[in-house]
């Protein structure tokens, strides 16, 4: 998501820009994913040296639109060193329309050679209550009937991800539809209250 962003911010045409004007061609086309200069790449099924090589001659070629040719490549931990070593050269020297964007949750996979000529941008996990609001913003929007209980508990089950936090709410609203009650949330999850297991230890 945050590599999407940043190539819209590279590519809008009000841009360079750190606030992406989210109406152009390139703003739309970046968010929905079918953008021709923003080629996204998932590292867990294309991490071999023939796949970079491929990566290597497509750098060669200018942007076909845009400003930038901007390459998103994820759970870049999982590419091979010998395709990291050909990859080497094109991220010491780039053209000047080439961005690459390495996502990773394990940077400390990633070589030492590489890692140094990258800017790294670690993320912390989002505020507990943050995301508790975020759920509460969601659930209105989508006419969801919830209570503080249920929002915690969502809010918990992601543990600082907001995409898990989603995920659990995309759960419990398949087996709970519409209306989201803390208790009825909490026994889908597997999440225990303090009173549920001091009425147990009683």
């Amino acid at each position: 998501t945050i590599a999407r962003i940043l190539a819209r911010c590279l590519n809008c045409v009000e841009g360079p820009t750190a606030e992406p004007c989210g109406k152009c061609s390139s703003c739309l086309e970046i968010t929905q994913g079918n953008a021709p200069d923003v080629i996204e790449i998932d590292a867990a099924s294309n991490r071999g040296i023939n796949e970079m090589r491929e990566l290597r001659e497509n750098v060669r070629y200018r942007p076909a639109r845009d400003r930038y040719k901007v390459f998103i490549i994820d759970e870049a931990h999982q590419i091979t060193n010998e395709a990291f070593n050909a990859l080497l050269k094109t991220l010491e020297e780039p053209p000047e329309w080439a961005v690459f964007i390495l996502c990773t949750t394990e940077s400390h996979k990633i070589p030492t050679t590489i890692a140094s000529r990258c800017q790294q941008f670690s993320f912390r996990s989002v505020d507990f209550q943050q995301l508790v609001e975020r759920m509460r913003f969601i659930c209105g929007q989508e006419g969801i009937t919830t209570d503080d209980e249920a929002l915690a508990v969502l809010a918990q089950a992601g543990e600082g991800s907001v995409r898990d936090s989603l995920s659990a709410l995309d759960q419990a609203i398949a087996c709970c539809g519409n209306n989201l009650p803390g208790p009825a949330v909490r026994d889908l999850l597997g999440l225990y209250s303090i009173e549920s297991l001091s009425s147990v230890g009683a």
